[in-house]
């Protein structure tokens, strides 16, 4: 006996080195969660407010854009009149040195003088158009460049918004696998506290040919903890699950408070039907059975935040023939150590 209580106080003592590096493990998850979370606010809140003022200097570029071109087709259209107008004048001035010249040749009528008065007024007329229609253009150009320059620096300030919205992209995109990173370790770090967890309770439970190993799980046959129809826990029941309890609590201790993980109980039943008063159904009595499981769990010190109870039915088999092995087989109690 003495023998067994050393063996058993080297078995408690095996664990104590986890605690500490894996509290600030979890610490360390939180931390990068929150600071996700609190980046990707702020980065949607500039996203968002980065689209509206684009939307903005859209609308802007299209009204100059559509301003400028109007501003072109009036241009155009003065500069038609301006060649319209610089055309009569040249015709005017022509007419006028005829006139001019018949008027000297005939030493000085006075009908080709008079002519000639009116041409000459006429030409001051078109002059002063063409002076107006000139001034007009250059304003017109005035107009033109000052739209230019406005135009270019909205698209400088698009280019800049546009780099930015992509910089915030680029952001979160970094911070996404960052965290990805991480939760990938700390379900590594699960996947390791499993592995011990399950190394521990072959240790403890030894090779016993009704508790198998099936992938992640522990495989209890219903009738190490219940009679048959029943899910009230035997005493010897109870024995082997204050086994695993310990263990539990032992590894509730080491496994930092950040990594969210759960001890799932799962109850199975075999395809033959049970009704009666208690249980209706197999998924009654598989779910009482987890839940008898889990109620003692909690008894027995482990956390009930830490506990899933789930019933199965006969719905979930592991061995399809219709014997009384394969039924055996399938009326099962199941431990899984899982991620919530």
């Amino acid at each position: 006996m003495a023998l067994a209580r050393n063996r058993r106080d080297r078995n408690v003592d095996y664990w104590p080195g986890f605690v500490d590096a894996l509290s600030t493990l979890l610490l360390g998850i939180i931390f990068l969660l929150s600071i996700f979370a609190v980046v990707q606010f702020y980065l949607s809140q500039e996203v968002t407010g980065k689209d509206t003022a684009l939307q903005r200097l859209t609308a802007q570029i299209a009204q100059l854009t559509d301003l400028l071109a109007l501003e072109r087709s009036s241009r155009s259209n003065l500069e038609e009149l301006l060649g319209s107008m610089r055309s009569n004048l040249a015709a005017t001035e022509s007419e006028r040195d005829r006139l001019r010249g018949l008027a000297d040749g005939a030493g000085g009528a006075a009908a080709a003088q008079g002519r000639a008065n009116e041409l000459a007024a006429a030409l001051d007329l078109e002059k002063q158009s063409v002076a107006r229609a000139l001034a007009q253009v250059e304003l017109l150009n005035q107009q033109i460049a000052a739209l230019r320059r406005q135009l270019g620096a909205i698209e400088g300030a698009l280019e800049i918004s546009e780099k930015r919205e992509r910089d915030s992209q680029s952001k979160i995109a970094d911070l996404g696998q960052r965290l990805n990173l991480a939760l990938a370790q700390r379900v590594q770090e699960l996947q390791r506290f499993r592995s011990d967890f399950f190394g521990r309770l072959r240790q403890i439970l030894g090779s016993r040919p009704d508790v198998r190993i099936v992938g992640d799980r522990f495989v209890f046959q219903s009738e190490v903890f219940f009679d048959p129809g029943q899910a009230v826990l035997k005493p010897e029941g109870r024995a082997e699950i204050d086994k695993i309890a310990d263990a539990l609590i032992e590894l509730e201790k080491k496994i930092p408070p950040d990594i969210a993980w759960v001890m799932r109980v799962d109850g199975h039943t075999d395809i033959r039907p049970i009704a009666n008063v208690q249980f209706p159904s197999n998924w009654e009595l598989s779910s009482a059975r987890a839940i008898a499981v889990v109620q003692y769990m909690i008894s027995r010190g482990i956390s009930p935040q830490r506990l899933v109870a789930a019933g199965f039915g006969e719905f979930q088999p592991l061995d399809t023939d219709k014997t009384e092995e394969a039924f055996r087989r399938n009326r099962r109690i199941e431990l899984k150590l899982t991620e919530r």
